[in-house]
């Protein structure tokens, strides 16, 4: 089994380099976040920054994984695949909508939730895309 799940990942534009960067950023993220929760912190501009940079990192993978659809690959589960590639776009901004509305703790809570969310969200994409080898 682990053997097909390396070959079809192999192919996949949304596994690599890019998805880890994300998901490691996501993480440090979160943990920023946290420390700011329980030291009853509100969003700083780390955390703004942070979702700025992991906005960025996941419209790249978006286009990465759109340019390999225009150029014929599929993934296993479309209509998955490109509901968690919108979620992956809009958690970043909605976490610093969220949190700015929210200017406590709670604001720096819901940007930790986000960022663990985040690499669930990535791994779920590369899940849908590796179906067709599967």
């Amino acid at each position: 089994m682990a053997a097909m799940t390396g070959a079809a990942s192999a192919g996949s534009p949304v596994d690599g380099v890019l998805a880890t960067v994300t998901i490691g950023l996501s993480l440090v993220l979160a943990l920023w976040a946290l420390v700011a929760a329980v030291r009853h912190r509100p969003p700083d501009l780390v955390q703004s920054v942070g979702l700025g940079l992991l906005e960025v990192a996941l419209l790249a993978l978006t286009v990465l994984a759109l340019v390999a659809v225009t150029g014929g690959e599929r993934p296993g589960e479309p209509g998955a695949f490109f509901g968690y590639l919108v979620t992956l776009v809009c958690l970043p901004p909605l976490a610093w909508v969220l949190a700015r509305m929210e200017p406590t703790r709670w604001g720096s809570a819901i940007v930790c939730a986000v960022c663990l969310v985040l690499p669930v969200v990535v791994v779920r994409l590369q899940q849908t895309w590796e179906v067709v080898g599967g």
